[in-house]
């Protein structure tokens, strides 16, 4: 396992149980709940201040006025996250759900990893903050029982209250009054045992989220709202690559004209995040852009400056055939042997184009030094990514700065790669005030990390019964991990490193007999741009893939595409699951296929041209799967080979819903974007840049063209998984596939456009090799 996914996967015993205890002492003006290491003592912590030297981390307070505070360490961008995590806590610690608010956290070591993405945040924290509620609550009945003087053992605690028969006392009296102080060992905290599914009043309940007020009367702080006494704004003038460039010259004559035009500046990075960029700087937003256009500067260009798409791709399905590269991340035995002894071979290649975000709110930061600290506000997703390439940038050390947190209008992994907050201190650094930089729309498509383009090569093998006994699967693409966080690397059963971002997916849960799956980087790809995380990252691609190349292999084998699935999801052997993520493994995939396939009516008959296509997924890494299942209805206009999505049917088993409106507006985003993905979002790279940079030529699904939605939640007491990722995966090989079945056009890249479509059409379906 990757070291990326072992900070994550402390499900059982998270990183911060099994190093630290936990403390609960009345602090200041409240009361507080803090892990801290043991090494240090409790009886000092207890009696310490509020900001002891030993560095607690703090996950809620409660104030005099019984206000529980729950400070969220992720980042909230539409995703309801906090709402989410202030109810796990909030369930255990039965706090008053009206009392309870939430604060965003700026940057310090205490939070630990400061990354949100992935679909980690909700399974990543279940275990810390419900066993941190749980902690809260029975320190509070029992100082309650002492103020009370009644028994321990005759209190309940409910809704903020703590009761014993007839007597009651509030937790906001209780801190006004009382003086607790009682530590757990993190071997008391494990043993704690949580409530039953049956006694939640908060999980699993519809509730609004606590954000939608502020996001609608315009009191939400997002970064760019971000300001500050002095500033002044930069627009940034980016080379002609990502990589390779340098200033050679800048003429600003004519800027000096602008109205309230400052000066340009040629960045210096030695953290190379930004080589070759020029910023301009002015005193309103406007002025710096007006000045910027007629800014001249001379680059050297790099190495990518005549690099296009069809390059890279060309370059990746090099790299397949050379069966030297490359890391193996499933190696099984008898891969060969089953090809050798096989009735029917089936092979196919499947192609995705460069994706990009295009999130609502373009990248911006604003970064100011004060009192010797570096201050960058700004939304980001990967605050402990982001800082030491803050600190390497500006030359000092990382407890010098501090990232501030503000909502994100939207992320989508972009946030991720945190960029574009390094221009902005550059320039503060260099100027010596404040500085506001935002990116244009265009800028930042052109300074975006985009999903990479991909290629992919899948084999299957059919004994004499019809029976699947092999399948090989090769895939390659810039990888984001090797970009950004090479560290994170995982090891391949061959010993060289992969991405298991760029792969995860082709692991997937189907008895296949042997089973071979083979990465490759796309260096040409790396060398071009900056290859990034995207909704979904890997999987994205890899489950098109796997999906239709599976649907083509049930239609090659006479059998249908659905019973053909489900005869591979027999649930044997590496694909029984196991406690605590992946219970019952295979076969809740299965249960979610025929549960899809029951609500679409599959197998009915349906008009000319139009058809259902099906899909499974289990989101985005195997060891925390959400299964997914879509059926697509899509109806194919021959003549023009436009495709219209209908109606999408999805069924999602992510066990406890902790939140169903913010998990049912996951899954709801999450399915357009898969239609938008599949049918219209793609650009390419053309002398080294992206073809499209705004959202005339690049153009997202429409409000016209969004299909009904008909999504179900599997009612589940299991692990909670995410939801922020799987749904994507599922819906691009579900119209695929349907589109097949309905006019018997094949497509195998992505996006599928009507000139694809028509083109297809007259294709065969699968190439017996």
């Amino acid at each position: 396992m990757h070291k990326l996914a072992r900070l994550a996967n402390a499900d059982q015993a998270p990183t911060s149980l099994s190093r630290r205890g936990f403390v609960i002492s009345a602090l200041g003006a409240g009361f507080s709940l803090a892990f801290l290491p043991f090494d240090q003592s409790i009886a000092a912590s207890v009696a310490g201040t509020s900001k002891p030297a030993f560095d607690p981390s703090i996950w809620f307070q409660i104030d005099r006025d019984g206000t529980v505070t729950v400070n969220i360490a992720k980042s909230e961008m539409g995703q309801h996250v906090g709402t989410a995590l202030a109810r796990i806590l909030a369930e255990e610690l039965e706090a008053d759900w009206a009392s309870v608010k939430i604060n965003y956290v700026d940057t310090d070591p205490k939070w630990g990893l400061m990354v949100t993405g992935g679909s980690w945040s909700v399974w990543q924290s279940y275990q810390p903050l419900a066993r941190a509620g749980a902690a809260g609550r029975i320190a509070l009945v029992a100082e309650g029982a002492r103020l009370m003087g009644v028994p321990v053992e005759s209190c309940i605690a409910r809704s903020g209250n703590v009761t014993s028969g007839s007597r009651t006392i509030s937790y906001a009296n209780i801190v006004e009054r009382g003086n607790i102080a009682q530590a757990f060992t993190p071997e008391q905290l494990k043993a704690i045992v949580l409530k039953k599914p049956a006694d939640r009043r908060l999980i699993g309940h519809d509730v609004q989220a606590m954000d939608v007020k502020a996001k609608t009367d315009g009191s939400a702080m997002y970064g760019i709202d971000a300001k500050v006494d002095g500033m002044v704004y930069a627009r940034a003038l980016l080379p002609p690559t990502r990589y390779g460039c340098s200033v050679k010259s800048i003429k600003d004559d004519a800027a000096r004209k602008v109205k309230g035009y400052i000066k340009t500046i040629a960045l210096n990075d030695p953290s190379g995040s930004v080589p070759g960029w020029v910023v301009v700087l002015a005193d309103s937003y406007a002025g710096a852009i007006r000045a910027s256009e007629m800014v001249k500067v001379d680059w050297k260009v790099g190495s990518a400056a005549n690099v296009s798409e069809a390059d890279i791709q060309a370059h990746g399905a090099k790299l397949i055939k050379d069966t030297s590269k490359g890391a193996t991340v499933v190696a099984e035995d008898g891969v060969e042997a089953a090809f050798a002894a096989a009735s029917l071979k089936i092979e196919q290649t499947y192609t995705t184009s460069t994706v990009l975000h295009f999130q609502l709110e373009p990248v911006n930061a604003l970064a100011l030094q004060k009192d010797g600290i570096w201050h960058i506000h700004t939304g980001n997703q990967w605050q402990s990514l982001a800082l030491p390439t803050l600190a390497k940038a500006l030359g000092v050390p990382e407890s010098k700065v501090i990232m501030h947190s503000y909502l994100l209008g939207g992320g989508f992994g972009r946030r991720l790669n945190g960029d574009y907050t390094v221009p902005a201190a550059l320039a503060a650094q260099a100027f010596g005030r404040p500085v506001k930089l935002i990116c244009t729309r265009a800028d930042d498509a052109r300074f975006d990390s985009p999903r990479s383009p991909s290629i992919q090569r899948l084999r299957m093998a059919f004994n004499a019964t019809g029976k699947v006994t092999a399948m090989e699967h090769d895939a390659s693409a810039g990888w984001p991990t090797e970009a950004m966080i090479p560290a994170f690397l995982s090891k391949g059963k061959n010993g060289q490193p992969y991405d298991a971002f760029a792969i995860s997916g082709a692991d997937h849960w189907y008895n296949v007999g042997a089973q071979r799956v083979r990465t490759i980087s796309n260096d040409l790809a790396s060398n071009t741009f900056r290859p990034g995380w995207l909704r979904s990252v890997g999987p994205g691609w890899t489950n098109w893939a796997v999906e239709s190349f599976v649907d083509e292999a049930a239609h090659a084998a006479k059998l249908d595409p659905l019973a053909f699935r489900l005869t591979m999801l027999d649930a044997s052997g590496k694909n029984a699951g196991s406690a605590p993520n992946a219970v019952g493994g295979a076969a809740r995939m299965a249960h979610v296929l025929k549960r899809v396939a029951e609500k679409a009516g599959w197998g009915k008959t349906l008009p000319a041209d139009t058809a259902l296509g099906i899909a499974s997924t289990f989101g985005q890494e195997r060891d925390m799967p959400t299964w997914t299942a879509c059926v697509a209805r899509v109806k194919v206009d021959r003549k023009t080979g436009n495709v219209k999505v209908e109606q999408l049917y999805m069924v999602i088993d992510c066990g406890t819903v902790i939140h169903p409106d913010g998990a049912l507006a996951q899954a709801e985003g999450g399915s357009l974007w898969g239609v938008s993905m599949a049918l219209h979002e793609g650009t390419e790279f053309v002398n080294g840049q992206v073809r499209d940079t705004n959202l005339g030529a690049y153009t997202p699904l429409r409000m016209a063209d969004v299909p009904a939605l008909d999504i179900e939640f599997v009612a589940s007491a299991e692990t909670p998984m995410g939801m922020g990722e799987p749904p994507t995966t599922v819906v691009g090989p579900a119209i695929g596939n349907a589109i097949f079945a309905a006019v018997g056009a094949r497509l195998r890249h992505l996006p599928m456009r009507p000139a694809d479509v028509l083109k297809a059409l007259d294709t065969g379906a699968v190439k017996k090799v």
